[in-house]
């Protein structure tokens, strides 16, 4: 019904930034809410940042606040994620979700019907 792509994904260098995309295809009217979260091995899958469809809520993770930055473009059913300053912590498979469209989102996955493959990336020198 919904189908969600990532990409953007790879090796970067400890400080280095890398932007991720994510795009919805499908029933694209079912969904509005869009979550970024991200599984380390050996550990739980943790948000990382939400958007709203209408870009007016906008959160963060603690670990990511200041450093990441998600944005949506509705025209191209693209939600991206820009990464900054990453560090050795960051290496993780990182997942887009979409779910209802509600006035705001959160960090958990209950809040996602829908779910992208995930894109790994490598933060290592």
């Amino acid at each position: 019904q919904v189908q969600l792509v990532e990409s953007g994904g790879g090796l970067v260098q400890p400080g280095g930034s890398v932007r991720l995309s994510c795009t919805v295809s499908g029933f694209t009217s079912v969904y509005g809410i869009v979550g970024w979260l991200r599984q380390a091995p050996g550990r739980e899958r943790e948000g990382v940042s939400c958007i709203t469809y209408s870009s007016s809520r906008r959160y963060y993770a603690d670990a990511v606040k200041g450093r990441f930055t998600i944005s949506r473009d509705n025209a191209k059913n693209t939600v991206y994620l820009q990464l900054n300053s990453l560090k050795a912590e960051d290496t993780a498979v990182y997942y887009c979700a979409a779910g209802r469209n509600r006035p705001t989102c959160g960090l958990g996955p209950m809040d996602y019907n829908y779910w992208g493959q995930g894109t790994q990336v490598t933060v290592s020198s």
